[in-house]
Order: structure tokens, then sequence, then C-alpha cells
């Protein structure tokens, strides 16, 4: 069957229309004429007739195989349009209109934080992402996507996995690039006992790693994992939610700044470890609120230890289950909001309620951010902008910043 695709989803397949509806076909980009055989609703074992200007060969030996990229095949102007592209269309699912900036894109080899795939062999250990749509697990020792630092791990997560793994399961190996060291935390390994503990701190020094998790245990503390925000120094809680990439960070932290201008009184809704909280406490008090116990701990001791920052005041709180409420809000300039993928329905009607001048609102889900938007809009709210934020090149993923203001709200 020959068909033109017509355009990209946005999980990132190809979108062409045949007899019975649409057909999706992996890898392809609009305007181009493909080939292959129709199985369902899915073309494949394509071959391209005629291929899209935009079309330019993966800077990844691993494109092909590895399933961590999705759009390697297309220019990185294609790719920035269309992920703009799905912010538009989801805030116009919404019937909302806004002035969307141009995206930030982080840089290739700059992710600082990676969730990998490990399996032993008969020779060694096997670390890498699995292919798309697949069990099968791709080696990628020339990964254009994650940090160097992090390259530069693999020898120790691969002593791991031999150590701890089995050839019968898969281990799970998150690390992140922390100012003293790879912080590796590892799950479906081996139950620990007292020689494994020793063999996995062994490892852990020999590879110069600043932590070790095994399951929900640290076997090895070298140093602590210090993450830098603004003026303190974190350590994270092992497993803990960071910014993909310090390039991406940097981004989101200069939007919440332009937004919340020269607000006092602040309050960070889903604070994590501090991303906006401790910046902003730089030249405001800060009320920061979030579900996770140890996360407020390290945001907390950051803070005490830095110096020139304002009051930071901590809440452990689910915000899910219970959202601040409006006169909780009293007094306060500016809310900056950065719920999950899921979005904050419950926490973003209340603050709707609260009438707090202005809120930066984060969000990784164009869907749900622009379902919550209509909310703030319904309760008097504008839209001053929308910023695009890329820290996952070459995927599906999309990020954004955002400005409200009231409309009898001049501003800051």
């Amino acid at each position: 069957m020959k068909l033109t695709i017509d355009r990209l989803g946005h999980l990132g397949d190809a979108i062409a229309m045949g007899p019975s509806g649409q057909i999706f076909v992996a890898q392809m980009l609009p305007g181009e004429e493909v080939e292959g055989d129709l199985q369902g609703d899915r073309l494949l074992d394509t071959r391209i007739v005629t291929p899209s200007p935009d079309r330019v060969r993966p800077p990844c030996p691993h494109a092909r195989t590895c399933g961590g990229c999705l759009m390697q095949h297309a220019t990185d102007d294609f790719v920035a349009r269309w992920k703009e592209g799905v912010v538009v269309s989801a805030l116009a699912g919404q019937g909302i209109e806004a002035v969307v900036r141009p995206i930030l894109t982080s840089p290739s080899r700059s992710r600082r934080r990676a969730t990998l795939a490990g399996r032993r062999t008969k020779g060694g250990a096997l670390i890498g992402f699995h292919a798309r749509g697949s069990d099968v697990l791709v080696a990628i020792p020339h990964c254009q996507l994650l940090h160097p630092d992090l390259m530069a791990a693999f020898p120790a997560l691969e002593a791991l996995v031999v150590i701890g793994g089995s050839r019968k399961a898969e281990l799970s190996l998150t690390v992140t690039r922390s100012l003293a060291g790879p912080d590796v935390l590892v799950t479906g390994g081996k139950p620990l006992d007292a020689q494994l503990r020793l063999e996995l701190a062994r490892v852990a020094e020999a590879h110069g790693l600043s932590r070790l998790t095994w399951s929900e245990e640290t076997v090895a503390l070298r140093a602590s994992p210090m993450q830098r925000i603004g003026r303190a120094l974190v350590s994270p809680p092992p497993g803990a939610f960071l910014q993909a990439t310090d390039h991406g960070q940097a981004a989101l932290i200069g939007c919440v700044v332009e937004a919340v201008g020269k607000a006092a009184r602040i309050t960070d809704l889903f604070a994590g470890v501090g991303t906006f909280a401790l910046p902003l406490a730089e030249r405001a008090e800060i009320h920061a609120v979030e579900g996770d116990k140890a996360m407020m701990a390290a945001l907390d001791k950051g803070w005490r230890q830095a110096e020139g920052l304002k009051r930071i005041v901590s809440e452990t709180r689910d915000l899910f289950r219970r959202p601040l409420e409006p006169d909780e809000f009293k007094g306060v300039d500016a809310a900056v909001i950065d719920p999950p993928r899921a979005g904050a329905e419950a926490q973003t009607a209340t603050l709707a309620a609260a009438r707090v001048p202005v809120i930066a609102a984060m969000s990784c889900n164009p869907v749900t951010f622009a379902r919550d938007a209509k909310t703030l809009l319904s309760a008097g709210y504008r839209l001053d902008w929308v910023q695009p934020v890329d820290q996952f090149r070459w995927s599906a993923h999309v990020e954004l910043a955002a400005r409200f203001s009231l409309f009898n709200m001049s501003g800051n």
C-alpha cells in the first residue's frame, strides 16, 4: 500500500488517511510518500518513496533500534514547530488562545538523570533502553541524549547488574548526575544480605558513586549527592524528582522569576526539593507545600544551610486529597504550581477562588494544563503567555511554563 503522510500525532507517530480511516506509521514525517504492508491500523515494513525536506540523518547510531528517542529523523526546527503545535492544539481543545513563545530546547548530551534497564548476560551485563514497544534491550554506548557524566557511570552500572542481577529478570537503574558523583537507585535486584551489601559498597567506592540505594535501602554513601539550586545545595532523597536537564531547570526558573515579578509572599505548590522555592527565596518569603515528607526535609535543610535567603516555611501535605483552601492564600502575592502529569484540578479550583493576583504554572502535560487553565480563565484570570520547554530532546514529551494574572491587576 502506498500512502502520503498527513500529520504527526501528539505521541510522534505519523498519520495518513487510508480507505477505512487513520493509519499510523512509525518514524515518518508529514508530506512523505511511503509504501508498506497494512496490518490493522498500522503500516509496517515501510519504505520511503518521497522523503520530506525536514528529514535528516539521525545524529545517534542507535536511533533505529533504541526506543529512547523518537524524532531524530527530523530537523531540530521541525521538532520545535511540532512541539509548539502540540501546546497550541491542547489549548485550542479547551477553546483557549494564547501567546505561545518559541520553545526552549535543551542541547544534546545534557540529560542529567535517566532510568535505564540492565540485564545479566553470559559475558557480563547489558545496559540500555528498550526498543520502542518491545522488551528487547538495546545497548547505547554512543548515546547522544545522556550527559557524558552519566555515560561514564555505565561501567559501575554494569558491575552492579553482574553482582546483584539475574539472567531471568531486568533491573531498573535510575542514575542522576550530582556534584559529588553519580547517584544511583536500583530496583528489581537480588534481596540484600551481608555479602551483597559488602560487594555493592565496594562497587560504589571503586567507581566513585556518591550514593547507592538498593531498593529502599541506602547501601553506600560516599558523599551527599548535592544539587545546586540557586544559592542552596540540596541532597534529594533517592529517586526524587528533578528537572531532566540543567538547561531546562534554568529555563523554568527564569520563567517563574519573570512571572512572579516583585511578589513578596509566594506559595509554592508541589514544591518538590525546592526547584522554584529556593531561587525565589532570594527576594521573597515562601510557603512551600509538597506531599513527600523526604523531599520537604531536603528542601528545608538546603534552605537552612544556605546564606542570604528569606524565610521558607515547609509543609508536607497531599494536595490532591487536601488542597490549600482559599483562606490559606490570604496575603499571598503570587502562587507557583508545578503538578505531575495528572494536573491539579482540585487545587486549581481553590486557587482560582482565592484570587491570588499572579500564578506561575508549570506543566509536563499540555492537555491537563489546558484543562486547569480553563478553570482559571473562567474565574477571571487572563493567560499572559505560555513558554514551551523541551528537556526531552527528540521525544514526544514537551513541558511548559505560563503566567496567569487577574484582569483587574496591573501585574508586576
